[in-house]
């Protein structure tokens, strides 16, 4: 399921006619305790390479896991972890039950592609991270730096087509602004410019406005598609739009 939709969805296919899905994070490096808000949606049972991670998400609530609605694994309860390499057999996991926007669809203009996982218990010791204001990013500049985190494939091989490399560790990479429109970011993951970001597992996951010294908490948008080699374009659908706060206001607070 990772493999084949779970970073932007067979869908998103018809909505970026070039793009194709995305979800880790290459280019980047190891998170470790930097960005311990940010977990990963388990899968119900490893995949052939022994991984677990299927989709990555941010803890908005103490008990909300804010994700992606093109994550939907089919069932009801579904199990989240915060730890930054996640063992099966000595890891932590926090079930929840999921809960995806109604709304969800395949238009350009606003897929509604959000969903939440609403934990059994408090995620206690871990602060989380915060949602924008309405409409606040809509005054970015182009080369405005953001900060994405997930637990996707962290690198890509070609032999006989590509192949995509996962570890179930949380990595971190930075990027600009290359366009921003009504529902997206679309942030350069180019690494000949410097940049990473985001490829196949780490949908969901936050992009945070800022980086560096300039990195803020706030999600300004989750990781939903990209390009098929995960090196060019981190396409992001922005938290500060009214269907996706209409939505994030049954479960958290808004700013």
């Amino acid at each position: 399921m990772r493999r084949l939709i779970l970073a932007g969805l067979a869908a998103c296919a018809a909505i970026f006619a070039l793009a194709a899905p995305a979800g880790a994070i290459t280019y980047g490096t190891p998170d470790g305790n930097a960005h311990p808000e940010v977990g990963a949606l388990l899968a119900p049972q490893a995949y052939p390479d022994g991984t677990w991670a299927t989709c990555s998400g941010t803890l908005i609530s103490p008990t909300v896991f804010l994700t992606a609605a093109h994550c939907d694994q089919g069932v009801n309860r579904v199990a989240v972890t915060f730890d930054s390499s996640y063992n099966a057999a000595t890891g932590t996991a926090y079930w929840g039950t999921w809960y995806a926007d109604s709304g969800y669809n395949q238009a350009q203009s606003d897929p509604q592609d959000v969903a939440v996982v609403v934990l059994d218990k408090p995620v206690q010791g871990i602060t989380p991270a915060r949602l924008p204001k309405a409409g606040s990013l809509g005054s970015l500049s182009a080369g405005a730096r953001f900060t994405s985190v997930g637990y996707g494939a962290q690198s890509v091989t070609i032999d006989h087509g590509p192949t995509f490399h996962y570890a179930d560790v949380r990595y971190v990479a930075t990027g600009g602004l290359n366009a921003l429109n009504p529902a997206w970011l679309r942030i350069s993951m180019n690494p000949a410019r410097g940049d990473g970001g985001t490829c196949y597992g780490d949908s969901g996951g936050p992009n945070f406005l800022g980086a560096g010294a300039g990195e803020t908490n706030i999600v300004a948008g989750t990781t939903i598609t990209g390009d098929s080699m995960c090196r060019a374009t981190n396409v992001d659908y922005r938290m500060d739009t009214a269907s996706a706060r209409a939505f994030l206001g049954h479960y958290v607070t808004l700013p």
